[in-house]
């Protein structure tokens, strides 16, 4: 499939890095307050999934994914949804187990690989639609694509994907973001994480060790200790080699678009697979100059963000 490094996307004048381009959106993006009709739904080992749905009786449903401590009314998001709601589709955009308001039952939360939940979420969706589309942004970017990748047998649920500023090889990617001037970004990320081990350690005490807590130093050591052992991995290497999608791409069998920013501060060298990109049947791989992470803001104030103009394009194509 075709591989475009050179691809037309203009940043804002003023935004002239990764990390302007990373940082200014998420901070100053104005939120679309949208019509979303909460629903609550419950896994097959006992917990919940809260979902946010925008239906106007289409047959064509697009499943939106967050990223790293993200939720369903993150501002990229419900940009993402009212740029296929005003089109037409019906949308459900997702909370991980743990992202919504409310902290979920289990000792586990969520991670990287946890495609349990998604297909949970496609299965209870997909009999009142006759075209299903998924979207992902970072982490849940990674959490399509290997849910597409690891069972052949869901092609025909899914029409197409997109996948939004992924970490495909996670390690790799983990160490990029705690490093140098990355730091910013994995010490938000690491304290909130540390904040939900905390409560979920006063409700499940036998489960979750907080005397380790004072190692954890860093993302990795926090996967080392906490994602790692509770969602049944060895410990950080083993669960980034056993979750990130790079290893998946080969089994996608629908239309899927990767969509990586060559500045993107999270992401490391293994996330732009150039060579393997050309050997994909159903992968297309585009990796624009500019964008940041989950950034890709319009240059002129008022127009859509470049991800989601690209992604409805990509989805509303004949490809």
């Amino acid at each position: 499939m075709p591989l475009i490094e050179n691809i037309d996307y203009l940043k804002p004048r003023m935004l002239f890095n990764g990390h302007l381009q990373t940082i200014v959106p998420s901070i100053f993006r104005k939120v679309i307050e949208l019509p979303f009709e909460r629903e609550r739904i419950t896994t097959t080992d006992g917990d919940f999934l809260d979902l946010d749905w925008l239906r106007k009786g289409s047959r064509k449903l697009v499943i939106i994914s967050h990223g790293l401590e993200g939720n369903s009314r993150r501002p990229y998001m419900q940009g993402m949804a009212h740029q296929f709601h005003r089109q037409g589709y019906d949308v459900l955009n997702w909370n991980f187990r743990g992202c919504s308001e409310e902290q979920n039952i289990l000792p586990i939360f969520y991670n990287s690989g946890a495609t349990y939940d998604l297909e949970t979420v496609v299965d209870y969706a997909k009999g009142n639609y006759d075209e299903l589309y998924l979207i992902g942004f970072s982490l849940g970017g990674n959490l399509i694509l290997k849910y597409l990748g690891e069972e052949r047998t869901r092609v025909s649920r899914i029409k197409k994907a997109v996948a939004i500023s992924v970490p495909l090889h996670l390690e790799s990617s983990c160490n990029q973001i705690s490093r140098g001037r990355n730091l910013i970004y994995s010490k938000k990320f690491l304290r909130t994480l540390k904040e939900k081990i905390i409560r979920k350690a006063e409700v499940h005490p036998k489960d979750i060790d907080l005397e380790l807590l004072a190692k954890v130093k860093t993302l990795r050591d926090f996967d080392d200790v906490y994602t790692g052992p509770l969602h049944g991995y060895d410990d950080a290497h083993d669960y980034y080699e056993k979750c990130s999608s790079l290893y998946f791409l080969e089994g996608i069998e629908v239309p899927s678009l990767i969509l990586n920013a060559v500045n993107d501060p999270f992401l490391s060298p293994l996330c732009y697979p150039k060579e393997l990109a050309l050997k994909l049947e159903n992968v297309y791989m585009e990796f624009p100059k500019q964008g940041g992470h989950v950034g890709f803001s319009p240059r002129t104030r008022g127009e859509i963000y470049w991800s989601e103009k690209r992604a409805f394009e990509f989805i509303n194509s004949d490809e």
